[in-house]
This record gives structure tokens, C-alpha cells and sequence, in this order.
């Protein structure tokens, strides 16, 4: 059945009221959509809220901290290590109280190793990326810390089958090449496309290992690639159960790795545009959210994929609401549900 859910981020600072929005839209979809609620991220709580310091607050014997140039490994746990955890908690808190009673699929979502690895800074030298030993370091840190993250969520919500879903929207930078070095002056080298699975196969194992041996793993591991398909076989590589992406204005060249992907079993999470208001005379200025599917359903019908393929896919928001808030955030879950709904009657027409 065709799914919709989101990534996580939402505006505002009230961790338990956005929450419950989320639960609440994704537990009462339409017929045919199924609804996979999300456990939720602030960032505009400020620094330890955000997704590298939240990233660090998953990592198991390693600390971090802030420095003059963001978040840096550090020698010990502190003020900054402190916050960030203390972050975390209040969601699964606010999770606990909001997802009460819910028994299903729950979408878990953090920075991924590697994006991870080009945006934290070892703690006296370069981007975390620039070592290769450190990015191994780091990849088993997390690993080890989100298997402790999804049991503390099947805690918080004893019914929940999370869906563990990686952010890797920095991932083709670091397979092309092109993130800089700490000066600016030059750019890390690319990592060869076998580690890049090779990294991302350890952290999802570790995910999914936790549940094969007391129940508080993945169910499934998802790869996010953000606007790039670049990644695509690096992720199916990886073994992962799917793959993320922001699927609007993609070339043939990237619907065809998407297809190589559908059809070796790997099942698409697809990021849809936001939805523009509606200029058809029966529904003037409501959303536009059949043109918001297209964004899907067009190139897959010109690739030939098969319609009724179209029901493994997760329909998530792919950007961020225009208006910054958190009316604007439900609204924006609200378009992207009612696209998945005319997702999920083409695939049921087939």
C-alpha cells in the first residue's frame, strides 16, 4: 500500500504539540494511504537540536563539542554533549506521551555516516572526513549508538516497528569529490563508491542486529540522498531496504538509476515538491496536489516502471514549507498525504 511520512524536521520549539500533529495526521489517513508516523526534530530549538549536534548526541564513546567552526570531536563529554542529549530525550518523551497506545511502523531518522563525517571536524585537525580510520571510527560509533536509540524508542512506544532512515543529503559530494578541505582551499578526496557501501552497510547491520537479538532494532533501513541520485548504487550496494529522494526535476539518466533500484527490490521514498496552489476553476487557490504527484507519477510512467509498483512507495514532503511554521509544517504533511492518495489510486488502477 502506498505510505506517506516525513523525515523528521518541523518548525517551532514545542517539541510534544508538533508531536502530536504528526501522530495525529498519520494515524487518520485516507483509505488506501498508509500512514507511517515520524518521531520529530526542532532544530529551532538552537545548537544540539540540529542535525549534526543531534548526530553526535548518537555516538557511543565518542564526544563532540562546539567549536569556531561548528561541531568538533572532543576529549571528553560537556556543556555542548550535555544539550544535545538532553534534546533527544525530551523527544522520545514527548513520543512516549503522544504516540501512546500506537502499535506500527515508526520512522526514526538521523544523520547518516558519512554526512555526518563531512560536516564534524576531528578534534584538533581537519573534517572527520579527511581520516579514514576516524570515518570508520565514527561509522561504528553510530551504528552502535542508533541501535541504542531504537531501543530506547521501542521504550518509549512498546508497539513501534521502527524504520530506521539514514540522511545522507551530503553523500554525492563525497563520492564526486567535492567537499572542502578546513582552509577552504582545496577539496578531501572522494571516497571510493565500495567503502561508501562498505560504511553504510556497518551502520545498518548494527541497526537491524539490535533487533535480531532482542527486538529493539530496525525493522527496515532506509538511505536518504536528498536532491542527488548520484548515490543510488552506493545505497543498493549497502543492502538497504530503500532509497530517498527528492525526485523532482531529475534527469533520464537519474529516474533510470531509480529504476535499476525499483527493480532489484529496493523501495523508493520519494521527496515531492511542495504543493503550489491550485489554478483549475473547480478548486482555485486550494493545492495543487495532483501536480504535486506528478512530480512522481509522470516520469515513472514514461519510464515504464510497473503502475502497480507504485504501492511500495513512501510519499514524503521533499521541501520545506515556504512559510516557516508549524501551521505551515501540518499543512505541508497534509499536501503530501493527499498526494500519496492519488499515488495510491493510480497504483490501484493498474
Amino acid at each position: 500500500m502506498t505510505a506517506a511520512s516525513g523525515l523528521g524536521p518541523w518548525e517551532g520549539t514545542d517539541v510534544l504539540e508538533a508531536q502530536t500533529a504528526v501522530v495525529g495526521e498519520l494515524t487518520s489517513t485516507p483509505t488506501g494511504v498508509d500512514g507511517l508516523p515520524f518521531l520529530v526534530q526542532l532544530p529551532g530549538r538552537g545548537y544540539g537540536a540540529e542535525p549534526t549536534g543531534r548526530g553526535t548526541a548518537l555516538l557511543v564513546e565518542m564526544s563532540a563539542e562546539l567549536g569556531p567552526h561548528g561541531w568538533k570531536l572532543a576529549d571528553r563529554p560537556g556543556r555542548d554533549a550535555s544539550r544535545a542529549a538532553a534534546f533527544l530525550r525530551q523527544d522520545l518523551d514527548a513520543l512516549a506521551v503522544a504516540a501512546y497506545g500506537y502499535a506500527g511502523p515508526l520512522v526514526v531518522a538521523a544523520t547518516g555516516p558519512l554526512t555526518l563525517a563531512s560536516r564534524l571536524y576531528l578534534a584538533r585537525g581537519d573534517r572527520v572526513l579527511s581520516d579514514a580510520g576516524a570515518v570508520r571510527e565514527l561509522s561504528a560509533s553510530l551504528g552502535a549508538g542508533l541501535a541504542e536509540h531504537l531501543a530506547a524508542v521501542r521504550v518509549a512506544v512498546p508497539g513501534a516497528a521502527p524504520v530506521l532512515v539514514l540522511e545522507e543529503s551530503g553523500l554525492a559530494e563525497v563520492l564526486l569529490g567535492r567537499v572542502s578541505n578546513f582552509s577552504g582551499n582545496s577539496v578531501i578526496r572522494a571516497v571510493p563508491t565500495g567503502i561508501v557501501s562498505e560504511l553504510l552497510r556497518t551502520v545498518a547491520e548494527a541497526a537491524r542486529a539490535a533487533g535480531a537479538r532482542d527486538a529493539a532494532g530496525a525493522a527496515r533501513v532506509v538511505v536518504h540522498c536528498g536532491p542527488s541520485w548520484v548515490p543510488v548504487r552506493s545505497v543498493v550496494a549497502a543492502g538497504a531496504d530503500g532509497v530517498g529522494l527528492s525526485v523532482a526535476g531529475f534527469n533520464q539518466q537519474g529516474w533510470e538509476r531509480i529504476g535499476e533500484a525499483v527493480e532489484g527490490g529496493v523501495a523508493l521514498w520519494a521527496g515531492l515538491p511542495a504543493a503550489l496552489p491550485n489554478v483549475s476553476s473547480s478548486r482555485k487557490g486550494g493545492p495543487d496536489v495532483v501536480g504535486q504527484a506528478a512530480a512522481l507519477l509522470r516520469p515513472w510512467g514514461k519510464l515504464g516502471l510497473p503502475v502497480a509498483a507504485l504501492r511500495d512507495v513512501v510519499v514524503v514532503a521533499g521541501e520545506a514549507p515556504s512559510a516557516p511554521t508549524p501551521d505551515a509544517a501540518r499543512t505541508s504533511l497534509a499536501d503530501v498525504i493527499r498526494a500519496a492518495e492519488v499515488v495510491a489510486e493510480r497504483a490501484e488502477g493498474a
